[in-house]
């Protein structure tokens, strides 16, 4: 699978990132920002790529990862030909999106091989969390950008506010999604 890393999008880094781990053995799955990125089809950016291992027994990470080119400068994976993002893989598993721990991932088939990324919902569930939880209306703001492109369940969402006990940002999520 050939790449242009020096310009390439977050979707394509993924797609190039993940099935390169995922015939190694190593299954993943895409969360946080460059999520928002590829749901909302480029109007955000996030500058890095999060992948949660989907296994607790991962080994030869870095080497896989410097397989491809990818060097270990902390806790981020630096390519010298992609400068405008990195990768990290930070948690898991299990992966979870605040106190909910039963998160399914959706598949997508990319030539042949099976990688994982976080739903829609469960995406905007996310960036509600960040909003909920840490106060960043960034993160009200991305969910809306994911809602406004992409097919959400609006009850699921509703639901998972509650359980967060934070109803309240459910409803500055319907009055963004309305405002924008």
């Amino acid at each position: 699978m050939a790449i242009n890393l020096s310009a390439c999008s977050e979707k394509e880094l993924w797609e190039y990132v993940a099935v390169h781990l995922k015939k190694r053995g190593i299954d993943t799955i895409l969360v946080g920002g460059s999520v928002v990125s590829i749901y909302s089809k480029g109007a955000y950016h996030s500058g890095d790529l999060d992948f949660v291992k989907a296994s607790m027994f991962v080994t030869k990470l870095e080497e896989t990862m410097n397989e491809i080119g990818f060097k270990k400068h902390g806790r981020h994976y630096v390519h010298p030909e992609c400068k405008h993002l990195f990768v990290e893989f930070p948690g898991g598993p299990p992966l979870g999106i605040g106190e909910d721990n039963t998160i399914v991932p959706d598949e997508v088939k990319v030539k042949g091989t099976v990688i994982k990324i976080l739903s829609p919902t469960d995406c905007v569930k996310d960036r509600l969390a960040s909003y909920i939880h840490f106060k960043a209306p960034e993160g009200l703001d991305q969910a809306v950008l994911v809602a406004k492109n992409q097919d959400v369940n609006l009850s699921s969402i509703k639901k998972w506010c509650k359980n967060e006990r934070a109803e309240w940002a459910f409803e500055d999520f319907l009055t963004a999604l309305k405002k924008k």
